[in-house]
């Protein structure tokens, strides 16, 4: 069975342009950093805040993951 073709638009194909340009490791990097941030205020009684910098850690990371499959097998 072959795959069907198709394009990306064009707001997808600059998005990817731009993020192919970041390291893979920038990523991890802000997954961890929110990780720090969100135990910062944990620690310090803002569970508020703690719980929406928390959050940010899996699109970080998912992000990465599409970057990462992006640079290696491309978009189209």
């Amino acid at each position: 069975m072959e795959t069907p073709k198709h394009n990306e638009g064009k707001a997808t194909k600059a998005i990817e342009d731009k993020t192919a340009q970041l390291p893979s490791d920038t990523y991890l990097i802000a997954a961890i950093a929110a990780m720090g941030v969100s135990a910062t205020f944990k620690l310090l009684g803002k569970n508020d805040k703690a719980l929406f910098f928390g959050q940010w850690v899996a699109p970080f990371l998912l992000f990465g993951v599409y970057n990462k499959i992006v640079k290696t097998l491309g978009s189209d």
